[in-house]
């Protein structure tokens, strides 16, 4: 740590409770960090710049920046409701298909305990969708074709929700909030795992049952 041996003698690490108290409410930075940063072929450096760097520019500027224009931009015109999508263009329809061979991508890495390779991927996903919403520019197409927005709005949900759903193993709080605020969750059931990989897990309004809410990061 910091360049040190580890030693709990000499109070060089890392207390979880202390960090708990300095840091509430911020269990998944940490989870995260550690993951991205775990020694899988040789000893790491655990480093608090490394922290606040993983922290606000992966956590925060690209997976949270995403999902946080996503719900505020579906709340902004549809008030929270998942539209109707109109006829999905070759990006649209290419967009969806990355999205599903994520679920096997992440499984792959996690079941040959290359952790940090999975979160990797998983935040690859969220470049994914800031690639997607910043190409397709809805907060200027809404001004010319209203429908068009819908249908980026809806793929750029689906996303969303796939992240909600595979950032569990490493954001476990993130991905609960998530899933409550996106309503991947419904009367106890939720969108699982592989059905990523097969279905949409948001339908239009007036299939689901609760509207989406603010997220603030």
């Amino acid at each position: 740590m910091e360049g040190n041996k580890l030693s709990t003698s000499k109070n060089w690490a890392v207390w979880l409770h202390e960090y708990l108290k300095d840091f509430p409410n911020m269990q998944d930075v940490l989870r995260y960090t550690l993951t991205a940063n775990a020694p899988e072929t040789k000893d790491n450096d655990f480093t608090w710049k490394d922290f606040q760097a993983r922290n606000n520019n992966e956590l925060v500027a690209i997976f949270g920046n995403f999902v946080n224009r996503v719900v505020v931009l579906t709340q902004k015109y549809y008030n929270g409701e998942v539209p109707n999508p109109g006829e999905f263009t070759q990006v649209d329809k290419e967009t969806l298909n990355e999205l599903k061979k994520f679920p096997e991508i992440i499984s792959n890495s996690l079941e040959r305990y290359r952790f940090r390779e999975a979160g990797q991927e998983l935040m690859n996903l969220a470049r994914l969708g800031n690639k997607y919403l910043a190409d397709a520019e809805p907060w200027k197409v809404i001004k010319e074709d209203e429908q068009r927005v819908k249908t980026i709005m809806y793929v750029a949900l689906q996303i969303a929700s796939g992240l909600a759903v595979l950032s569990e193993p490493f954001l476990p709080f993130t991905s609960d909030r998530l899933k409550s605020i996106l309503a991947v969750r419904s009367n106890g059931v939720e969108t699982s795992w592989n059905e990523v990989s097969t279905k949409d897990s948001l339908l239009p309004s007036r299939t689901q049952h609760r509207p989406i809410r603010t997220f603030v990061p």
